[in-house]
């Protein structure tokens, strides 16, 4: 009888011990009894029915899942592989454990096929110089489409963009040409604004000739830095019409 009584015991310890369920504060439990939907418990203790009830655990914390790479041909038929991280989490776990058989392979399977449709419709210069509204846009068409599983689909980011070898070298010739242009469009710039300057200064000079001896004065100080220079130094003509007519001046009459 003692011994009888003591597996009885035991049989009932076994059981109250797998009725018990743990659940952390970012895990949820849905809740199936004889099949049928009863709801959603946790976080904290739980408690479960032996055989009648049973648990799907399911985790609302953000998960980072990697894109594999994509074969893709965008609008100008350029064949390109591209890659992204997809970062989405479970805002109802009932709808993600009903609606949907794997939500997570339902998702990265959403997320392949919108990321091959999307980049389809756009250039390859729109994909290299727009990465971030095509980030906004596949975060917004994948969060629709998961919304019906309970998945919030936070943020796409596309990571590399992998393109032929011909291709980068043709876009590394376009952009060495583009900085020559640039180049020779500042280079052109400056000269015709030190053209206009020295037009501007030149108009200046023709109204007070007295500029024109400051201008040598100012030479012949810059000049004078380098004390091994020998210099030339150009005698205005002012300066000998002013000597001539002193000369007229002071000359007896004969």
């Amino acid at each position: 009888m003692t011994v009888g009584l003591s597996i009885v015991i035991l049989f009932l310890l076994f059981i109250l011990v797998n009725s018990l369920r743990v659940l952390r504060e970012y895990e949820r439990g849905v809740i199936f009894r004889l099949g049928r939907l009863i709801g959603e418990k946790g976080p904290g203790l739980i408690f479960l029915i032996p055989i009648v009830d049973r648990m799907v655990k399911v985790s609302l914390r953000v998960v980072a899942f990697d894109i594999p790479p994509q074969d893709v041909i965008t609008h100008d038929n350029i064949s390109i592989k591209v890659n992204a991280v997809l970062y989405f989490r479970v805002m109802d776990s009932t709808r993600a454990v009903v609606n949907v058989e794997d939500f997570h392979y339902a998702t990265s399977q959403m997320a392949q096929t919108t990321l091959r449709s999307v980049l389809g419709e756009h250039d390859l210069d729109d994909l290299l110089a727009q990465r971030e509204k095509i980030n906004l846009q596949l975060q917004k068409i994948i969060d629709e489409r998961t919304d019906p599983w309970g998945i919030k689909v936070s943020a796409v980011e596309v990571k590399d963009v992998d393109l032929p070898q011909e291709m980068q070298r043709a876009i590394a010739k376009q952009a060495e040409a583009e900085r020559e242009r640039r180049a020779k469009v500042i280079h052109a710039d400056g000269e015709f604004q030190a053209a206009a300057k020295l037009k501007d200064a030149a108009s200046v000079m023709a109204i007070e000739p007295v500029t024109v001896q400051l201008r040598y004065l100012q030479t012949l100080t810059e000049i004078a830095v380098e004390k091994n220079s020998t210099i030339i130094f150009p005698m205005p003509i002012d300066l000998f019409n002013i000597f001539t007519r002193w000369m007229e001046k002071n000359t007896p009459a004969k």
